[in-house]
């Protein structure tokens, strides 16, 4: 069985969960850590969202023109959201606005999932690359940034399983 969405996390954990997933469990103990999804459904529900977090934790970084759902992102092709710095010239000034774009596939996901990858597409605004900055930036912003990434890569693993297309 192939765990394309834990690529790069170490084989002790990977046999755990190969162990959930002959033992059909993967889904039950998601569920139990993980029981609500998150209310979240409209693109302007999710730019309060969004905003909220940037205004607690970001307040001078850029300020974010757009934040939609977005149904073209493939979360194995792309990621599980996207942002995006855009430079337009009007008149004699340049206009930077700067989009958050996340996967719809996400739309009826947990909430701190869906707070990790909102986290992760902010800390973008002031960190480009995937540095150590970055990540001490995500975890300011959510402590437990690392293990919720993890359990979202489990959620859509358990996602695929299902036949849900990610």
């Amino acid at each position: 069985m192939s765990l394309i969405y834990l690529q790069g996390y170490p084989e002790h954990l990977l046999a755990q969960v190969r162990t959930l997933i002959d033992q059909q469990r993967l889904g039950e103990v998601l569920q139990q850590r993980y029981p609500d999804a998150h209310q979240v459904l409209s693109d302007k529900a999710l730019y309060d969202y969004t905003l909220a977090f940037k205004n607690r934790f970001m307040r001078s970084a850029p300020p974010i023109s757009k934040v939609i759902w977005d149904n073209k992102i493939k979360v194995m092709k792309h990621a599980l959201g996207l942002h995006t710095a855009i430079s337009r010239v009007q008149g004699g000034n340049l206009k930077a606005k700067a989009e958050i774009r996340v996967s719809t596939f996400f739309r009826h996901a947990p909430e701190p999932f869906l707070r990790m990858i909102v986290v992760h597409e902010l800390a973008h605004l002031k960190e480009k690359e995937h540095s150590k900055a970055f990540y001490q930036l995500c975890c300011h912003m959510e402590p437990d940034y690392h293990q919720l990434e993890f359990d979202a890569r489990l959620w859509m693993t358990d996602q695929a399983l299902r036949g849900n297309a990610a």
